[in-house]
């Protein structure tokens, strides 16, 4: 029987996943090179993805960040971001002010992997003698998506779990409103974040940024920041900063904020555990019996002593680890048991 675990919400605040969105030339990487001149973060990083903003924006005043280099495959983004984020953990450590990530754009990130999917689709279909021409998009097929995906989800459970501060970028436009099977609504736009569909979902903070209205935090997991789901709507916020959106309306303290407890479900279980066999059952029973403890009332309660947290309801429902658990403190038991027997029985003769 799984033994219940359970334990008190901290009430500490994470460090933040901040999607900053909105259409093009609105001031989404100016956000980005505007937090890195704030005193209360530390160096920030800079991964330019098919937006070419992270050498201008160098000029900012106070602008203060390193832009991270790579060679445009998947392997070398990942591996720049694994590098930061295993300084930002140093960093952490140290109690310095936190490491910032900026990635400009998530949109691009994820281009790069339907882009990856849609060639994975038609070398299949080359191998299957059906030429393709290299402007032609084809159906890519599910467990193509599915690895595309993935491997979008590694990168964004390094984020999610990022032992300091992130913000990525994401375009966004109105786009033709879909009915439910895919075609056009006449007369009807709906707004899109162009990026993976979960993007939002991921980031515990979303705010859209727009050349005609002031910053809006349309969202923000947070007890702090007063945005309440479905029941307030996005609110405007004339003169908005990063900092102040980390420090001020999260109230993120760098010195007590710690990294999301973040567990994935796991597809697969697991091998089950092995149950214990003839040899050992044998030598337990025959401990069990050397100890006076040969009913189910007196062996139960030993035996779930020894292997707590977990519990049995019966012996046979024992793993092998559990049983060398109960045959160690047995035998040592009995071991003490032995020798007043033995003197006990000197003393008769």
């Amino acid at each position: 029987m799984t033994t219940l675990k359970t334990r008190p919400p901290t009430g500490r605040i994470p460090w933040p996943l901040i999607l900053v969105e909105g259409p093009e030339k609105a001031g989404k990487s100016w956000l980005l090179a505007e937090l890195s001149a704030s005193d209360k973060v530390g160096q920030t990083y800079w991964l330019d993805l098919g937006e070419g903003a992270a050498d201008e924006y160098g000029a900012i005043p106070g602008a203060r960040y390193l832009v991270l280099e790579h060679d445009g495959t998947w392997r070398s983004i990942l591996g720049q971001v694994e590098a930061v984020r295993a300084e930002a953990e140093r960093v952490a450590k140290l109690g310095e002010p936190p490491v910032v990530l900026g990635i400009d754009s998530s949109t691009a990130e994820w281009d790069l992997h339907k882009d990856w999917a849609q060639g994975k689709a038609k070398d299949r279909l080359k191998r299957n003698g059906k030429g393709v021409a290299a402007d032609v998009e084809v159906t890519v097929s599910m467990d193509l998506w599915n690895e595309a995906t993935a491997r979008h989800r590694r990168l964004m459970t390094i984020l999610m779990t990022f032992p300091g501060i992130v913000v990525v970028t994401a375009r966004g436009k109105d786009v033709a409103a879909m009915d439910g099977n895919g075609k056009p609504i006449a007369n009807t736009k709906e707004y899109k974040v162009e990026g993976q569909k979960n993007l939002a979902f991921d980031c515990s903070v979303w705010i859209r940024v727009s050349r005609e209205h002031p910053p809006l935090v349309v969202g923000a997991r947070s007890v702090h920041a007063g945005v309440r789901p479905g029941v307030d709507r996005p609110r405007p916020m004339p003169g908005l900063t990063l900092e102040r959106v980390i420090f001020d309306i999260l109230k993120c303290e760098p010195a007590t904020a710690h990294v999301r407890d973040l567990v994935n479900p796991q597809g697969e279980e697991g091998p089950e555990p092995q149950q214990l066999g003839k040899r050992q059952m044998e030598e337990l029973m025959a401990l069990l019996e050397k100890a006076e403890l040969n009913s189910k009332e007196l062996a139960l309660p030993y035996i779930n002593e020894a292997i707590k947290p977990e519990s049995v309801e019966k012996t046979a429902q024992l793993s092998v680890d559990q049983a060398e658990q109960v045959l160690v403190k047995l035998r040592k038991y009995v071991a003490q048991l032995e020798p007043a027997t033995d003197k006990a029985s000197a003393v008769t003769e």
